[in-house]
């Protein structure tokens, strides 16, 4: 894994919103007073939803909020990719799988409209609203190739479909997830040869399976009175 080093230029202060330190008070609870610093993965996650990334001043407020040295939110903020430690678009994020299945697909053709429409990868584009990076596997290797874009997965893309959903996205629209070849979750590109069965699946056909009875519990003797 490469180092992840916090980004060089930083905003001079940090606040929770109302609305992400009431979540953070909800997650503090579900922990023992003397474990608050438990919770220090959602409350970094919704740092990150409030601010688009995470800042120093963040992890020191979070450090703070749970009691916890600031070098110990340090640590886990670096270690996990999902935390985004520079500034990233406030538009649109682009998470472009380029694991085998993808690059395979034309993952390398999707670099090239991302680097024509928005610039180098991992940088902000020059209006801020769009950055890039390239990821390893999301996990949707049959609907390759995807991106993830801010919370939701796009998939069986094309440079012309990836093109379009940015267009949309710099116009102020929410372009749809999922595939964008009209397949259902993933199912086959073409004709469905299996499970067409509606039994097979929505659980009409499932056999009752009868439990054997469980043995009868021993009574409890009673004690002769003194």
């Amino acid at each position: 894994m490469s180092v992840r080093r916090l980004a060089k230029e930083q905003p001079a202060s940090f606040a929770f919103s109302k609305d992400t330190l009431k979540k953070a008070e909800w997650w503090i609870a579900k922990y023992p007073a003397d474990r608050r610093q438990s919770a220090v993965i959602p409350i970094l996650w919704l740092v990150q939803k409030q601010e688009g990334w995470v800042s120093e001043p963040a992890l020191n407020a979070i450090a703070e909020l749970l009691g916890m040295p600031v070098i110990r939110v340090f640590e886990v903020a670096t270690f996990y990719t999902m935390f985004q430690l520079e500034p990233v678009g406030k538009v649109a994020l682009v998470q472009l799988c380029g694991t085998t299945p993808c690059m395979l697909r034309g993952a390398n053709d999707l670099k090239t409209v991302l680097e024509a429409k928005i610039g180098p990868k991992n940088h902000l584009s020059a209006d801020g609203k769009f950055s890039w990076e390239e990821v390893e596997c999301l996990g949707a290797c049959c609907n390759a190739p995807m991106a993830a874009i801010n919370d939701y997965y796009y998939e069986d893309l094309t440079p012309e479909s990836l093109g379009r959903i940015l267009d949309d996205f710099a116009a102020g629209k929410a372009p749809q997830p999922g595939s964008y070849e009209g397949r259902k979750s993933s199912e086959p590109k073409d004709a469905v040869h299996t499970l067409t069965d509606p039994k097979l699946y929505d659980g009409s056909a499932a056999k009752k399976i009868k439990l054997p009875n469980a043995p009868a519990k021993a009574k409890a003797k009673k004690e002769p009175a003194a």
